[in-house]
């Protein structure tokens, strides 16, 4: 299946990263994927390699995962963007590290190349001013696991372009996912949701009100949600629920969006969810 870019860019190669560079292969696209740790990148490839075969297996990919493979590139230099339509960052939820990774982007690739940003809260108005393009700069914020998950929020900054929106759009219906599109506020839509709930059921651990199995089962079983809060709350990494936390706290400006201290001992302590082996569940290394 043709995409309407043909050469694409991914930054950063952990849980997101590879998962939409995985999506897009698997839909046609050459793919370059990006991160600055040579080993990072050897476990993305072993990821995507592993999941691949799984769809595969499922009778859910419609090519072979040795074609898709070949379709991505893996890479630890920027410069290498070079010739890429598209790049879309999806590297840690800190406004330092995306700013200065957009600042040196900027200058490597193409004038009439786009860049979208997987942030899940930061301000794509602010974060496109960092670049002399944010007229092509856009919010393309997928859903974790990305090759499961069939939602894509897509948000334009103050000066996105029409044309910009209209080619991501063609995008991510090319890749089959659904668009719902947000306003440039802190958290976007989902995350404006999502995580004051996770939080909340933080504080609910923290002040006692029910053990952490309960507050989960009570979610699953009691309103239908598939994972628990705080179950999810380790599978996105508290790390990065903390930050957005702060994103909200400080762009809304209400305590209701204060973070739990609990979350900010956690992270502070290194227990980060799955990634780190342990949260407020534990996960043995397979």
């Amino acid at each position: 299946m043709a995409l309407n870019f043909s050469e694409v860019g991914v930054i950063g190669s952990g849980q997101m990263g590879g998962g939409i560079a995985q999506v897009l292969a698997a839909y046609g696209a050459k793919v370059k994927l990006y991160d600055i740790a040579e080993a990072q990148l050897a476990k993305a490839r072993a990821g995507i390699e592993k999941s691949l075969q799984k769809l595969s297996e499922k009778g859910r990919l419609g090519s072979a995962p040795s074609e898709v493979m070949a379709r991505i590139s893996f890479i630890s230099k920027l410069e290498d963007f070079a010739d890429s339509d598209l790049v879309v960052e999806a590297a840690t939820e800190n406004f330092e590290v995306k700013k200065e990774l957009f600042k040196k982007l900027d200058q490597i690739i193409k004038p009439a190349a786009m860049i979208g940003s997987n942030t899940s809260s930061i301000s794509i108005t602010k974060l496109a001013a960092v670049t002399k393009r944010a007229d092509k700069f856009i919010g393309i914020h997928f859903m974790n696991p990305v090759p499961l998950m069939k939602l894509v929020e897509v948000i334009s900054g103050t000066l996105t372009s029409p044309d910009t929106l209209s080619r991501i759009q063609v995008l991510v219906q090319g890749i089959e996912k659904t668009i719902i599109h947000s306003k440039d506020f802190p958290g976007f839509i989902v995350n404006r949701i999502l995580m004051p709930m996770i939080n909340e059921a933080i504080y609910a651990v923290y002040e006692g009100v029910g053990s952490k199995e309960d507050i989960d089962n009570g979610m699953k079983l009691g309103t239908n949600h598939p994972m628990g809060p705080l179950e999810l709350a380790d599978f996105i990494g508290l790390d990065t629920c903390l930050a957005i936390m702060n994103v909200l706290h400080e762009g809304l400006g209400d305590s209701k969006y204060r973070a739990c201290p609990l979350l900010k001992n956690y992270v502070a302590a290194g227990l980060l969810g799955r990634k780190s082996g342990r949260g407020f569940y534990e996960y043995p290394a397979a």
